[in-house]
This record gives C-alpha cells, structure tokens and sequence, in this order.
C-alpha cells in the first residue's frame, strides 16, 4: 500500500511540476521583448538575428514595409530596427507606445527619425557609422571617374553601334594628374575619396566645412565655399545634410564652377537644387555629374537628369558591398541588445 501510495504522489508531484513548468515558458514567451524589424537583414547578420532572445516581428519582402503596418506592428515594441526608407516620425513612435527602448537604423544617416520625439520618450538611437567608408568612397571615386570619362555615352555607344572607327575626338573625357580636387565635407568619407584620388594624380585638394580640420594641414586646404567652386576641376559632396548644407548646390554655385568641372554627390539629394543642376548641365555651365543620392528616391524614370548624356546615376548603392553591409546589420542587432538591456548602445547617437 505505501509503495503505491508513492507511486500515486509521485505521478501527482510530476503532474504539477508539468504544470508549472509549462506555465513559466508560456509566460517567458509572453514576457519576450518585441522587436520589429522593417527588413531581412544579410545572411550572416539575419541568421544571428533570428537567434536573438526576443520575439521577433519582421517585414519578409524586399520592400519598402507599408506604413499602416508598421504602424500596426509596432505597438508594443521595446526595439525598431529601420533602414533610411522608414518614416520614423512622431505619429510611429507614438503608436509604440510607452514601451519604446531603442530605435536603430541600418545606415549612416538619421534624418528620416524624429530625433525630438525620441529624446522626448528617452528612446536610445542608433546609427552604424564608419563601417560604410571604404565601400562609399569607392563607389564616390567611380562615380567620378565615370563622369569625367563619358562612361555612360561610351556603353551607349558600344551597345547601340555608333562604335566605329577610331576617332581623334570622339567621347574626349577628363584626366586627374595635376588637377584640383574640391571636397564639400571633410569627415572620414571625405578624407578617404581624397586619398584614393590622390593615387590617380591630383596634386591639390582643397575642402570646405564646418570648421579648419588642423590634422589635415599639408595634405589639405581649408577654403571658402566661393574659392572651392571657382578652382577646383572636381567639386565632390560629401557632406551631411543640415539646414546649412540643404540646396547648397543652387544654379549659381554651378555657375561659379568651371565649364570643365565634375561634380559628385554621395551625401545626400537635397544637398543639390536638382532642377538648378539640369539646367546647369544642359548649358554646359560644368562639364558634367556623378550621382548615387538624388530628391526623391527612387527617382522617376522620366526625369530630365536621366536624359543627359552628362549625368551618370546610380540608385543609391552607396554602401552595397557584402562586407559592409553584413557589419552594418551586426552592429544594429549590437544596438538593439543592448538597448533592450537599458545599455549604452555600440553605436549610440549622442542628441
């Protein structure tokens, strides 16, 4: 009888620790931060972070994810992770709620998140800066390179036939020995096209920005904005948008550049006037343009810039390299751990 009797209790006992145990993982469960994550990140980073311990609610498509919902997958969210497309604006974050820690974004520009807002709700925001450099630069020295070279009429023409024989003065670009370069923004993207277009012979760089950088003296010149554009033969943007660099680039600062000079933007579109910048290259006022940032994005596929032989437009590819862009999704679900956890963050904004 008494062994029985244990073998009853000792089934009842199981019974309850089932019980319970069952119990605490459907409340661990329930209890797992939300975060919402607006794209499939690279393979490596996306692998790492679908093992990540919190429930995660991601937009499977790549595309931009449709506002009403994200505004509906948000609500209750402790993380956002975003890319530059995202409208993180005051009505989003507001729909999140009070539980909101910690938004991040897949780039190195901010502007699309209302930083008041935030700061407001003391919402931590990350960014992933520095890990775009290399690929930015190159891709800005392209941009250049392709511009002063008539690249975009010379693949025309081998596609098209009017490739015949050699001719004297046909397709006649630019070279970069002994030339001047003129940097609009001298931070680290800046610095790193200047030193590649060293390697290709230019023999002056001047830069313009918020202030003299004092590292940079003997390598660079510091220079008013009326100096840069009135002698450099290569006017390349770097910069980042602000209020002071908004349509910096107006029809009249083309008009001080010279009528053999490249321009290249890899900032941002509204650093340029963009209807001021057709109408610049369509009176030859500088010789021609490299762009991967343009006002909108996408732009559409009648507008006047993609009808001009002179300009060369990428679609904001800036930062598409495997390499960096897999860093760039470590370091947001970095940002995101840690935000979750009341940590500062690996790569926090300071607002």
């Amino acid at each position: 009888m008494a062994f029985r009797s244990a073998i009853r209790n000792n089934f009842a006992f199981r019974g309850v620790f089932q019980q319970q145990y069952s119990l605490f993982h459907s409340n661990a469960r329930v209890l797992a931060p939300k975060v919402v994550a607006t794209r499939v990140l690279p393979q490596h980073a996306q692998a790492r972070l679908k093992e990540q311990d919190f429930e995660l609610v991601q937009w499977p498509e790549d595309s931009l994810m449709p506002r009403d919902k994200l505004l509906s997958d948000i609500k209750g969210a402790e993380g956002l992770l975003c890319v530059l497309g995202d409208k993180i604006d005051k009505e989003l974050l507001e729909a999140a709620g009070p539980n909101l820690k910690v938004v991040t974004t897949m780039s190195v520009g901010y502007d699309h998140i209302d930083l008041a807002t935030a700061k407001k709700n003391n919402i931590k925001v990350g960014y992933t800066p520095d890990v775009l450099t290399d690929a930015t630069a190159d891709l800005t020295v392209l941009l250049t390179l392709a511009a002063a070279r008539k690249m975009k009429q010379g693949i025309r023409a081998a596609e098209n036939g009017e490739w015949r024989e050699w001719r004297p003065n046909w397709l006649c670009g630019y070279q970069f020995a002994g030339k001047t370069l003129g940097m609009v923004g001298m931070g680290r993207i800046g610095q790193a096209v200047a030193n590649r277009l060293r390697a290709f012979g230019v023999n002056r760089v001047l830069y313009w920005g918020r202030s003299e950088k004092p590292e940079l003296k003997g390598q660079a010149e510091f220079a008013s904005m009326d100096q840069l554009l009135k002698e450099s033969d290569y006017v390349v943007a770097c910069c980042a948008l602000t209020p002071e660099t908004k349509e910096l680039f107006d029809y009249e600062a083309f008009k001080k550049m010279k009528d053999t000079a490249i321009f290249a933007n890899s900032a941002r579109g509204a650093v340029v006037k963009q209807e001021d910048l057709v109408r610049a290259l369509q009176e030859n006022l500088i010789a021609g343009a490299g762009l991967d940032v343009t006002t909108p994005e996408p732009l559409p596929t009648d507008h006047p810039l993609f009808k001009l032989d002179n300009c060369v437009i990428l679609p904001h590819i800036g930062s598409a390299t495997i390499e960096a862009r897999e860093v760039m999704g470590d370091i947001c679900i970095d940002n995101i751990t840690s935000g979750l956890k009341n940590e500062k963050l690996r790569c926090e904004l300071n607002y």
